[in-house]
């Protein structure tokens, strides 16, 4: 039997691409969906209103998140913390709190749910609750920032997150990826 023979015999030839990963892959994934954060988040800057910005590193959270689950959580925690340092020599504590929270609700969630409109409806819940209260909570707590003034400046920031987590989980629909 020839090589050319036996691989047209095989019966996966006509199932879509699966790629299956080992242990190591997985992380060798995960460094590399951190790295991509971080590059996305620190150097590619889309200014929105005043300090707020388009995160093109919650594109790479939310298609982690989608493919790898809660894992997929440090992704967007140390790449937040790496991409703050990065930028400015420091980070402000609240920012890796909500990525967690969004994290561990997504990575949950995403990989569990085959509708796109119900990931879609989780993951704008999930970066209203991390970003808008969560943080909001966090900072007016720690820097006595005024609420109504914190709760505005995050809400904007939450509808900008989110957009980009949007585009992240409908363009990671395309991929198929056997953890």
């Amino acid at each position: 039997m020839s090589f050319s023979s036996l691989l047209l015999s095989q019966k996966d030839h006509a199932k879509p691409y699966n790629i299956v990963m080992k242990r190591n892959q997985k992380i060798a994934f995960l460094s590399l969906g951190i790295a991509l954060y971080v590059v996305l988040s620190a150097f590619v800057i889309i200014p929105i209103v005043n300090r707020i910005k388009l995160d093109l590193g919650y594109i790479v959270f939310a298609m982690y998140l989608n493919t790898f689950g809660i894992p997929a959580t440090i992704v967007g925690v140390a790449g937040c913390i790496l991409a703050e340092l990065l930028k400015g020599g420091s980070f402000r504590l609240a920012w890796p709190i909500g990525q967690a929270f969004i994290g561990i609700t997504l990575g949950y969630l995403l990989p569990k749910t085959e509708k796109l409109w119900l990931k879609i409806l989780y993951s704008v819940v999930s970066v209203f609750i991390g970003i808008a209260i969560i943080k909001t909570l966090i900072e007016v707590a720690m820097y006595q920032f005024p609420l109504e003034l914190k709760f505005a400046s995050n809400f904007a920031a939450f509808v900008i997150d989110a957009i980009a987590f949007v585009i992240g989980i409908v363009l990671n629909k395309k991929i198929k990826i056997v953890r």
